[in-house]
């Protein structure tokens, strides 16, 4: 209960120091996160996420994809837009040639572009793995229906989720309309190609309604992952981790049908056919679209939807990192840790200079410690804790500067309080250097006022005197209740002085704190209390060696002096003092009476100085099989008693008489000689045979000699043997 106390204390005194500083660390992360869960900050943590991506270093190209780009002196050498369906057919006809994995067409065919539609239909139809597209309806437009004679797993969408700063960082699964399911252009291919790798989509096993390819599980995104805020999530959403817009190869239609792309640069790849005809205007812009120049450039939309399937394939295929967020939870911690950061910082910062380098080095760490989590697909908020960072840091700063402009004040009204009076005292700040000084403090020390200003205890006094200051001065900052001490104060010539030093806190309007020290010096009334001590200490050492000759003498009074066991009138004692716990806690208490078989044999035969050996090692080995709450002692010659407090049965009794027996039948080897003797064991147990000392031991002693006589044949000298046998 004190040890609460003293905590609950501690912990109170603490919170009294740094209340203002713990109330506006939570308040600027509390208003902080109000800010982020009401979406002011969403673009802005957009923004930032879109430098990640730029900064990252560029990847190798993406082996798997080939874009067929129809540009812009494609379109003029068709003579017209839409490409004829023949040139199209044509065109997926020689790409089938080679061998790919998959082809799909992010280019609308559901009306007939003559001449050729009807070769472009059965070629779409008898081309295996091909995809076409279909669109929608969705905000940005009307739905446009697939090509005729598709069947559904030939027909992906190719419909795109844009942020409200006109941005894509999201890709679209899937989607139900009307109840019926719709696949994604990106993923329809994406499966064509895994599963010839023996990849199918499955149930994932975190997430039975999550997608899972391989050992890849894609988490849908949820309203509030990462910087999004109630975002709509419809669909089958995920982030998507995009390639720099150089990772992919691409060669143009004419290029194709003009025979310059060799088969190899098509065999086993996927092939994706659109438009990049800035005319069109079928482009948007990701986070890579802005550079650090400022212009930006845009994404086609062949390219996105080459984007989508390498992020599927990568993930799957080469452990390429999928984007994960943290829950709502761990942002709010996240935010308040920086927030308290600030306040820690500033706190054990004063100087503005010290304080802006390591915010300087925390600012450092948090942007590359969220670069670094983004290279491994963790979108870590840096907005958030970098507004936390610097509002803490900006509130707590003007706070400072306010209490300085106090602090400034109140020594002011203290110096002119205390230069009068003639003891001497001090005024220290919470780092415990010296604010005001009196002019008797000055002389008590041997030293000018402007040597000790700003100084603190271990810059003037000794290590050790320097260090019962601080102690002394932080147990009154730690409790905040007045305390007088008594210590040596050792001036600038080296003269010590004994002084009683009584210390407070106080107050001023801005919350600083500082502690007031008064000395009085004490020299001559410890001397005379030394006096009185010396000979208060002499009277003390004479008591004490009474003590101990009384201690001597009881020693001798109670233990046998050759086993240092009990003596018979210490097992008087004990058994009287376990019997009356036992009456009152109601009890068990068993009682065994020892004697040696055949001892005078053992004497005879080795001689009375073995014997004593014996009774030596019989008393160590009885001690060995007792508890540490039993109690042993040796009644004289060659006899003992065991008392045995708190048995639970009686018996236990019996099974400790065996165990003594037992041991003690084993061999003694006695110097040279090994001697072998048995032992007769009585027993009794209170209260079952007997309520007095008297009877339990007399029944004990009767029973040990009702044991003997059943024994006398068991020892013989020939039993004990020199040590050459």
């Amino acid at each position: 209960m004190f040890n609460s106390r003293s905590r609950f204390a501690s912990l109170w005194r603490w919170w009294q120091q740094k209340q203002v500083f713990c109330l506006v660390s939570v308040g600027v992360a509390g208003c902080t996160i109000l800010l982020r869960s009401s979406g002011i900050l969403q673009t802005w943590e957009w923004a930032a996420f879109d430098q990640l991506f730029r900064l990252r270093p560029s990847e190798p190209l993406e082996e798997r994809i080939l874009i067929v780009a129809i540009d812009e002196e494609d379109i003029q050498e068709s003579g017209t837009w839409p490409i004829p369906d023949r040139i199209i057919a044509e065109l997926i006809r020689r790409l089938n040639e080679a061998q790919p994995r998959a082809i799909g067409l992010d280019i609308y065919r559901d009306l007939p572009v003559e001449p050729g539609h009807d070769l472009l239909q059965e070629t779409m139809t008898q081309v295996p793995h091909f995809v076409g597209i279909e669109k929608l309806k969705d905000k940005q437009g009307s739905a446009i229906n697939p090509p005729v004679g598709l069947t559904e797993e030939a027909i992906g969408f190719n419909n795109i989720v844009i942020d409200a700063d006109g941005r894509v960082r999201r890709s679209l699964f899937y989607w139900h309309e009307e109840g019926e399911p719709h696949t994604s252009f990106a993923l329809r291919l994406a499966l064509l190609y895994l599963q010839q790798e023996g990849i199918d989509p499955q149930p994932s096993e975190i997430n039975p309604k999550y997608l899972q390819l391989g050992n890849r599980t894609f988490p849908a995104l949820q309203p509030n992952d990462g910087s999004y805020i109630r975002t709509d999530n419809r669909g089958y959403q995920v982030l998507v981790n995009f390639r720099n817009p150089d990772a992919f190869e691409q060669v143009t239609l004419r290029e194709v049908l003009n025979g310059e792309v060799s088969p190899d640069r098509i065999r086993d790849r996927i092939i994706v056919i659109g438009s990049t005809a800035p005319s069109l205007g079928d482009f948007v812009y990701v986070p890579y679209s802005t550079n650090p120049f400022g212009s930006i450039s845009p994404l086609y939309g062949i390219e996105l939807h080459a984007n989508f399937i390498s992020y599927i394939l990568g993930a799957v295929l080469d452990d390429r990192a999928i984007v994960k967020v943290w829950p709502d939870a761990i942002e709010w911690l996240w935010i308040f840790f920086w927030s308290s950061l600030a306040a820690a910082i500033v706190l054990r910062w004063r100087s503005p200079l010290h304080s802006s380098l390591v915010l300087f080095l925390g600012i450092t760490f948090l942007l590359g410690g969220t670069y670094g989590a983004f290279l491994w697909g963790w979108w870590i908020p840096v907005i958030p804790p970098l507004l936390a960072l610097g509002g803490t840091t900006s509130i707590l700063t003007g706070y400072l500067a306010y209490r300085e402009e106090e602090l400034k004040r109140s020594t002011d009204f203290l110096r002119s309080a205390i230069d009068n009076i003639p003891d001497p005292i001090f005024v220290k700040d919470r780092d415990r250097r010296w604010l005001v000084l009196n002019q008797s403090f000055c002389n008590l020390s041997g030293y000018p006022l402007e040597e000790l200003l700003h100084k603190t205890d271990s810059d003037i006094f000794s290590p050790t005197e320097a260090e019962i200051f601080r102690q002394q001065d932080e147990w009154v900052f730690r409790h905040q209740n007045p305390q007088e001490n008594e210590e040596k104060f050792t001036d600038r010539h080296g003269k010590t002085y004994l002084t009683a030093t009584k210390r407070s806190l106080h107050k001023d309007a801005a919350g600083n704190i500082f502690l007031i020290g008064v000395i009085r010096d004490i020299t001559e009334r410890k001397k005379i209390e030394e006096d009185l001590r010396r000979t208060t200490q002499e009277l003390s050492r004479s008591n004490a060696e009474l003590k101990r000759t009384h201690d001597r003498l009881h020693h001798l009074a109670y233990t046998d002096s050759l086993t240092g066991l009990a003596n018979r009138k210490g097992f008087y004692e004990s058994f009287q003092t376990f019997l009356a716990w036992a009456e009152a806690k109601k009890r068990l208490v068993g009682l065994l009476y020892l004697d040696l078989d055949g001892f005078k044999q053992v004497n005879d035969s080795i001689g009375h100085q073995g014997g004593d050996l014996l009774l030596q090692a019989v008393a160590e080995r009885i001690e060995n099989c007792l508890r540490d709450s039993d109690r042993v002692a040796r009644l004289g010659g060659d006899e003992f008693t065991v008392i045995l407090p708190g048995i639970k049965q009686a018996e236990d009794v019996e099974i400790v008489a065996r165990k003594i027996a037992t041991t003690l039948s084993s061999p003694f080897n006695l110097n040279e000689h090994r001697v072998f003797i048995t032992v007769s064991i009585g027993s009794s147990v209170y209260p079952h045979d007997g309520n007095t000392e008297e009877q339990l031991i007399s029944l004990a002693d009767k029973a040990m000699y009702k044991v003997k006589n059943q024994n006398r044949a068991g020892f013989s000298p020939n039993e004990t043997q020199d040590g050459d046998r």
